[in-house]
């Protein structure tokens, strides 16, 4: 029942984005008179190859347009005619242009038309945001719930914290939420310092001038985090910790021979089996169970912890909403940059992070919890924009980078050219399809 849970949230969320997402392109396409042969959510074809495995399981001829759903649910496309893509050749457009085909139009409304998608993604990515906090606020650690102290990463130690500080103020003066620690003030500001009890005694840690590259070097934002107690929220079905047993409420209370009372001492123990079966001792309505799980290579065993501390909530006017909405959708987009350049620095396995359909089902989850389908869908939107601006043939960023010379140069690619990117385009997304799902089952599997 749960994996029909996870691939009923992500078809749902996929549909949603991926109909908004063509609705861009389509509306923006008749806006300018353009003619759309075709709309369809999800491939009526096995992509990229349009004439393989052909057939709908809905369409519908609406004036000059075929509305349809596909079935092969790894995207959607509107079929725009004039214009050279997964659907038509420059052999097929040999002819004189018609007043209502896409090549007949200015560059700058071609360009229109092909940010329409990405555009309607951004808006969607910001809209969800915005309801969701609108709706439910914004949840916050206030500091006076760390009352376990704090345990340093390797950057937080170098400054000269310690597992079980408490920091009691910043900059001498007393704060109010944990996340006042990574502030802009502190973080940027010039002879800062954090002051923390440790074992009764204040002590002053000065922050270094050069912090901020530091940080920015080891991509180590949260150099301090809270030591938290917590219980399992939620297992992750066909995950090492599902095989296990390991059940929503589990207190892990040992790993191994190590006791655990905090999260960060969890993650800890964890990394130093990885890829070990290992013992886990919890607490189950109040007594012991003994399990055994295999710890991944990256010393995780899929579940979602639930911290036992004391979370508050701001809640925002609607006017207040918006702006701290857009600020979360963009910052997905921040670390999905971030991510891509540690893959190409070398710096991040690709195999580890690029996730396929699997992935995002599993992110979704086996129960239907809306806030969390809905935070992971504005994601998603905003990721779909992101890597629909890469400037990728057969993507509508490899579009607008070839209409931006066109505009620039003030002449355009040969159709012919344009066909034979379209083709190396289709290879790469083909490749990287491919790639994607194949470790999505080796994950799995293994």
């Amino acid at each position: 029942m749960e994996i029909l849970i996870m691939a009923g949230q992500m078809l749902l969320g996929l549909s949603i984005l991926v109909g908004l997402h063509e609705f861009g392109h389509f509306a923006t396409a008749k806006y300018f008179k353009i003619r759309v042969d075709k709309f369809y959510i999800f491939f009526d074809f096995l992509f990229p190859l349009p004439g393989v495995a052909n057939f709908a399981l809905f369409k519908k001829k609406v004036g000059e347009t075929e509305y349809g759903l596909g079935w092969f649910p790894l995207g959607g496309y509107v079929a725009i005619h004039g214009m050279i893509d997964e659907t038509q050749d420059a052999d097929s457009l040999a002819a004189e242009p018609a007043p209502n085909e896409f090549r007949a139009k200015p560059a700058w409304q071609r360009l229109i038309v092909m940010l329409g998608g990405i555009i309607m993604n951004v808006i969607t990515g910001i809209v969800i945001f915005s309801a969701l906090t609108f709706k439910y606020g914004e949840s916050y650690l206030p500091a006076s719930e760390v009352r376990f102290g704090v345990v340093p990463n390797k950057l937080g130690e170098q400054i000269g914290f310690r597992t079980g500080d408490k920091i009691v103020k910043i900059n001498g003066r007393p704060f109010t939420e944990f996340n006042d620690v990574y502030g802009a003030d502190v973080v940027l500001g010039s002879h800062s310092y954090y002051t923390v009890d440790r074992n009764g005694q204040l002590l002053d840690i000065p922050v270094p001038s050069d912090f901020m590259d530091r940080l920015s070097d080891q991509d180590q934002a949260a150099f301090v985090v809270p030591l938290d107690p917590f219980v399992v929220d939620e297992v992750v079905a066909g995950g090492p910790a599902s095989k296990a047993g390991l059940q929503t409420g589990d207190r892990i209370t040992q790993v191994g021979k190590q006791k655990i009372q905090f999260f960060p001492e969890l993650q800890q123990a964890l990394k130093a089996n990885a890829s070990k079966p290992t013992p886990l001792v919890v607490e189950r309505s109040g007594a012991p169970v003994t399990l055994t799980v295999n710890v991944d290579e990256d010393g995780k065993v899929g579940f979602r912890p639930k911290s036992l501390l004391n979370y508050a909530t701001r809640n925002y006017s609607l006017a207040e909403a918006v702006p701290a909405g857009a600020k979360q959708a963009f910052g997905v987009v921040g670390t999905q940059v971030k991510a891509f350049g540690k893959i190409f620095r070398g710096e991040a396995s690709a195999r580890k992070s690029l996730g396929g359909p699997m992935a995002i089902a599993q992110q979704y989850g086996g129960k239907w919890d809306w806030i969390r389908f809905w935070t992971l869908t504005g994601m998603l939107s905003m990721v779909l924009a992101f890597m629909n601006l890469l400037p990728i043939p057969a993507l509508d960023g490899g579009h607008v980078l070839f209409l931006l010379y066109e505009m620039v140069a003030g002449r355009k690619p040969s159709d012919k050219f344009l066909e034979n990117a379209q083709k190396v385009g289709m290879v790469l997304i083909l490749s990287l399809m491919v790639f994607v799902i194949f470790n999505d089952l080796f994950k799995s599997l293994f």
